[in-house]
Order: C-alpha cells, then structure tokens, then sequence
C-alpha cells in the first residue's frame, strides 16, 4: 500500500493566501494531525518514507513515522508548487496588484504560470516520474508526505481525472490517501481520509 498524506496544518492557515514553497510551520492543529496518524502507523509496517523537503512535510514525516532524518528520503521533486511571485502573498494582494495575470489564471488554471513560478502542468510533469519510480521501486508500504497540489497531481493521473478538474479532488490538511499497489498495478482506494475518521 502507498501511504499519501499530506502534511499537517499551517501556522496562518485561516488567512487565504498562496503557500507553494515559502517553508511555513506546523500549527498546533496541525501538529495533533501529525500525532493522530503517528497512532494510526503504530499497527502498520512501513517499509519505505518519502518527503518533501520543505519543513512542514519534513516535520508531519517525522511525527508520523516516529523516524530520524536519516531513515527518511527526501526527495525535492515532492515540493509544492513553486508559485514565484506570488508565493506568501494573499489571494487579495494578488487581486489588487496583479488583476490581468489574476484573471489570466482563472482562465487557464493548468498553463498558467505565475510569473517565475511553474504551471500545475509543470508540476504535473515533475512529480508523475517520480511518484512512479517510487512505487515501482519499493515493494511493500510505503508512505510518501507531500502537499494538496503534489497529491492533487498523483490522483488525477490514478484516477484519469483532467488537470482542470484538480479541485474536485479535496485534500484538507493531514488528510491521508491509499493507494494499492499489487503487482506494480496502482488502484486508488481512499481519498481525503481525515484524522477522526478511522
């Protein structure tokens, strides 16, 4: 089984703003996320763990699987989205100081880049190879802590979803998917489980 989870809540979380690569903490909430899935991992042998090195993931990493750095594999390709020079900034600020290249993404969510950010095509194109490599690599269960839009990316793949349809796919923070993978055939079994829920 593939683990993917994403990472646990964000200190500023309630503010609406754009999070791709600015390293931002863990909130308390997200740490008792973090502590809840570290319970649930107690029952279940984990061959393999995977990370985005960015510090939020690194930490819910951690947690969860009760590790030091150097049993976990960091894998940088994992990052979020870089969203260049919108990244940090609120969804107001990015109205008011940019309002064509605002409108320009609503038009084409999945080519559009932020100036010296990346599409979600673009990332769409860096995790793929990646998350292939790692299932086909490790046998056993693996669990790999990333980020909405990272994961967003593996689950239109598995579920032959369009890249526009993305946000259809909920991922709300510390939220775990399972993923099957038998005979390096990969089957989508839950999405968006939340702590409390198993």
């Amino acid at each position: 089984m593939i683990y993917l989870l994403r990472h646990g809540e964000i200190t500023g979380a309630s503010t609406k703003r754009f999070i791709g690569q600015t390293d931002v903490g863990l909130s308390r909430a997200g740490l008792a996320q973090a502590g809840f899935w570290q319970d649930y991992f107690l029952k279940i042998h984990i061959g393999r763990v995977f990370t985005s090195p960015l510090s939020r993931a690194v930490r819910t990493a951690k947690i969860v699987s009760g590790l030091e750095m150097n049993q976990i594999t960091v894998k940088d390709e994992l990052k979020e989205i870089d969203l260049g020079q919108w990244d940090g900034k609120t969804f107001k600020q990015i109205k008011e100081k940019y309002p064509d290249q605002w409108t320009k993404r609503g038009n084409d969510l999945t080519g559009y880049r932020p100036p010296l950010g990346e599409s979600f095509s673009d990332l769409y194109e860096r995790i793929i190879p990646v998350f292939h490599g790692i299932s086909s690599e490790n046998p056993g269960n693996i669990l790999i802590v990333a980020h909405a839009g990272v994961n967003r990316m593996i689950l239109c793949s598995l579920l032959n979803k369009d890249l526009k349809d993305l946000f259809t796919i909920p991922q709300k923070y510390g939220c775990l998917n399972m993923i099957g993978n038998e005979k390096n055939k990969l089957q989508v079994q839950e999405v968006n489980l939340v702590p409390g829920e198993l």
